[in-house]
Formats: C-alpha cells, structure tokens, sequence
C-alpha cells in the first residue's frame, strides 16, 4: 500500500511535530514557526532551505519582524489606528510593528477577515502599509469562541489543502485524508469510509481506465452533444420556422406547434397544400421518392445517418457502464445487509464463528471490485480505435462478465438454503470450497485483464507481429523445397479457460 489514511487527530498530530520541528531547528517560537510553514505550504525543507540561505528576506517576505517600526511611547494614552479614540497602553494591543489599535478593534477586525474565508490565515496587521504578520495568539486571545472554531478548522485544513502530497476523501461527509507516496504505480487509493478513488483526479477508482479518459467520458456524459445527436437522428426542422419536431407516429401529415402551424409533408418538407392522392396520399410521397433517386436528399440522409449510429453507439456503452454502475451499489447494499442482518444468524443455522465465515463477505467484496472494473471497461471499449484490438477486447470483457455473474449467482442464489436450514456440514464444506475458488479465480482473471487494458492490449500486437513474421518466412523457402517457419504464438496474459 503506496498511501497511508489520516483521522483528524493524525493531521493535528502530524501539524503539531511539523510546527515543533521548525520551532527547535530555528529557535522561534511556535506562533512563528506556524506563520512559516502557512507561508511555505507546510514544506517543513522548504522553511529549513529558506530561512538558512537568507534569514531576512525570509522574515521581510513573511512578516516576521524582529523589533517594533515605531517606538514605544514613555507614557500616557495611546491613540488607535482605527478608531482614533483614545487608550491606556494596557488597553491597546499591537503586533511585533508595535502600531496601536485597540482591543474591540482588533476583536472586530479579526472577525470580519474569519468569516471572509481562510485569507485570515495570512493576516496582516490593521495598518495599510505594515507587512507584519498576525500569530495564532492574537487570535487565541481576541477572537470569540465561534471565530476561534472557523480559525482553528482553516488552520486544519490547510494542512492538507496546502500540502502536494495529501488529498482529502472525495466521498461526501467523510473528513479523512490521504497521504500518499509519490512515485509509486497505481493511484487507487481506498479510504476508512469504503470510498475508493484515484488519488492523482480525485474521481471514483477507474482502472483500467486512464484519468484522461475518465474526463473525457464524463465530460460526454454531461455535454449537450449527445442530445442535438438524438434531435438530428429522430427529428426534422419545421420547413418555415426551423423548430426540430419528431415523428412519433401516424401519416406523413405534420402540423407545426402555435404559433406557427405550418403544416407540411414529413418526408419532402413541401408545403402540405401541394399533396394529395396523387402525390402518395397520407402514407407515402412520390415527390420524396423521385428526389432521392436523384441525390437531393443524399447529404441531410447522410448527416441522419451518421447521427443515428454515433447515438447508438454511445448508447450502447453508455447503458451497460450505467447498468454495472447501478449492479455495484446493489451489491455494496447487499453485503450491508449481509453484515448487520443475515452473518449472525447463519453463525447460528450452521454453528459456525462469524470468523470462519469471512469467505462469504470475500465474495460479495470481490463482485463490488469486479463490478468497478467491468464498469469502466465500457469507457475503455468506446474510446478504443483499433478494429483488431476492439475483437479482442469484447472477448475479454465477455469472459469477465460470465464469470463475474457465477460468482454473483453463487454467493447469491447457493447461499440462500443455508440461511434457512442447517443441511449436512459436508454440503456446507462444498459451498465453502465451490465459492473461495470461484472468488479466487475471479479475482486472479479481472487482474489480470486491469493489466492487459492497461498495456494497451500490448498481446494483440505481439500475435500480429508474430503473425507477419511466420508468414514472411513461409514465402521465402530456402531452395526449391517447403519453406520452414516456426510458429510461436505471442500469447495471452489472461486465461479465460480458468473458469
């Protein structure tokens, strides 16, 4: 596992060590050293790098001053920068610039930039002109007790929002996050809350599919093209007013909606007045006829045409990448079901531990990852262009999808006897063995089939390379004998015969 998932409570412990870290390497104090890290995105190298190549300009950038810009006065009342009333010094507050302001002024101020969003993480002092930054103690000393909560909630999250190498949960509700180790392989990462994702887009895990594709295919999903592809396949423009109306039913008659009402003929477009028994009647039109013949139709036919098969097309993939999609999350209910309601009394039925009964939540676990994967097979199936690829790609996903549905069907239908009755522990032995080994190779076929998409189908172009050269040297035979050639198959990664 490339990644490591947080609660809370890890990222205020990882903040705290990260803040204390750059407090003792850099001897300042900790309201310092957290104005540093906000600055440098929790880097704590990046603090180190800087802070050492050139302590001032770090400190100037920051905001970091080490000594108040305007003296301190001897004595007597202090006027605030805001509301230019009048103070005793223990009634005016100030940052390390020392410029005066007073305490309702400085709770307000404060206020005001909390509620404006995190910007207030990096808040800097009241005078226009001053860069000094403003601590986490100023905030703890100053604000209300529901300014400090949305405060302390933006500090949190900037940890992670800041910070490259981690991402929060995408799932809705969920607060966790996610560390993850760049560099490795795969970017599938699985929360606490059972939500699995692709760490590098943030979108539900989709190998073997690539993000790119991901996009692309939600962005159709979503796009308007599909609906003008579906007005340009079953629709026709109102001759005079260009409003696409569809044919549903009946004679060739159509009447155009208020207020236009044109009425005119379905197949020719003319006006409806031109038409009688002689052109064809209701059902047919001899004008339509004689025009096509003659090509005049040809290019809007031809644009229907290429709308039509393109709608269907997606359409196609579309409903059975939405079908496992809606298969997924019955599944996901049914193993819900299986954990609060039906494991306990089938412990019973059989006088078996729940432990021994893990087998059965293996299944049901392995048809949710089987369902994911068969699911985005159908995104990789619309936007794979090689005809040659394409065949042997239907054959895999159909080899997937039939034993998917026998593992499906076992843990579904076969279960349900011993949910009800005891039977012989011999039979309930053979279910045991019947559904691990289903589940196993089920398991063994998909990944391999993630792999085998993930290569590009890299196999078909070894069996077409070993093809062509087979056949090179068979029509080159040496002498005036049979050409010799040695037949070696590039082979497959997955083996559907498993099943």
């Amino acid at each position: 596992i490339n990644y490591t998932v947080l609660k809370e409570e890890d990222i205020r412990r990882h903040q705290k060590d990260d803040i204390g870290r750059v407090s003792m390497v850099l001897s300042i104090s900790e309201v310092e050293a957290s104005i540093l890290l906000l600055h440098y995105h929790w880097s704590v190298s990046k603090v180190h790098d800087e802070w050492f190549a050139d302590e001032e300009r770090v400190r100037r950038t920051v905001g970091l001053l080490e000594g108040p810009v305007i003296p301190k006065p001897d004595g007597g009342e202090l006027t605030c920068g805001i509301c230019f009333e009048s103070f005793l010094p223990e009634e005016i507050v100030s940052v390390a610039c020392g410029h005066p302001f007073c305490t309702t002024c400085w709770t307000g101020y404060i206020s005001s930039t909390i509620n404006d969003g995190p910007g207030c993480l990096m808040l800097k002092c009241p005078d226009p002109s001053c860069p000094a930054a403003v601590g986490q103690d100023m905030f703890e000393k100053l604000a209300s007790k529901e300014d400090k909560e949305k405060y302390y909630r933006y500090f949190l999250r900037s940890y992670i929002e800041d910070n490259r190498k981690m991402k929060w949960c995408p799932a809705p509700g969920c607060e966790h996050a996610i560390d993850f180790a760049a560099g490795t392989g795969s970017y599938d990462v699985s929360c606490l809350c059972s939500y699995s994702f692709c760490w590098n887009c943030t979108e539900e895990a989709h190998r073997p599919v690539d993000c790119d594709t991901v996009a692309l295919w939600i962005r159709k999903n979503s796009a308007e093209s599909e609906n003008m592809n579906w007005i340009l396949a079953n629709s026709k423009p109102c001759p005079r007013c260009k409003r696409p109306i569809e044919k549903n039913h009946g004679c060739m008659h159509m009447t155009c909606t208020p207020p236009c009402k044109f009425e005119f003929c379905w197949l020719c477009l003319n006006a409806w007045t031109e038409h009688g028994e002689r052109t064809g009647g209701f059902y047919a039109c001899n004008r339509y006829e004689v025009a096509r013949k003659e090509g005049l139709y040809d290019e809007a036919e031809k644009r229907r045409e290429m709308a039509k098969n393109s709608l269907e097309r997606y359409t196609h993939y579309y409903e059975r990448w939405a079908s496992n999609q809606t298969s997924r999350q019955k599944a996901m209910a049914d193993l819900r079901r299986l954990q609060s309601e039906k494991l306990e009394k089938l412990s019973d039925i059989q006088r078996t531990p729940e432990s021994q009964l893990k087998f059965i939540t293996d299944a049901w676990l392995q048809i949710i990852e089987c369902r994911r994967v068969l699911k985005w097979t159908y995104a990789y199936g619309y936007y794979l262009p090689d005809h040659e690829k394409r065949q042997f790609f239907e054959y895999l996903q159909g080899e997937a999808e039939s034993g998917l549905e026998r593992l499906h069907k076992c843990v579904e239908k076969e279960l349900e006897p011993f949910e009800t009755t005891a039977g012989t522990p011999q039979e309930f032995n053979l279910f045991r063995a019947k559904l691990t080994g289903l589940t196993s190779i089920t398991k063994t076929y998909f990944e391999n089939l993630v792999k085998a998409l993930e290569n590009g189908l890299a196999d078909v172009d070894t069996q077409a390379a070993s093809s062509k050269s087979i056949n090179s040297k068979s029509s080159k035979p040496k002498g005036g004998g049979k050409g010799k050639g040695s037949s070696k198959n590039g082979g497959s990664s997955i083996n559907p015969d498993e099943y």
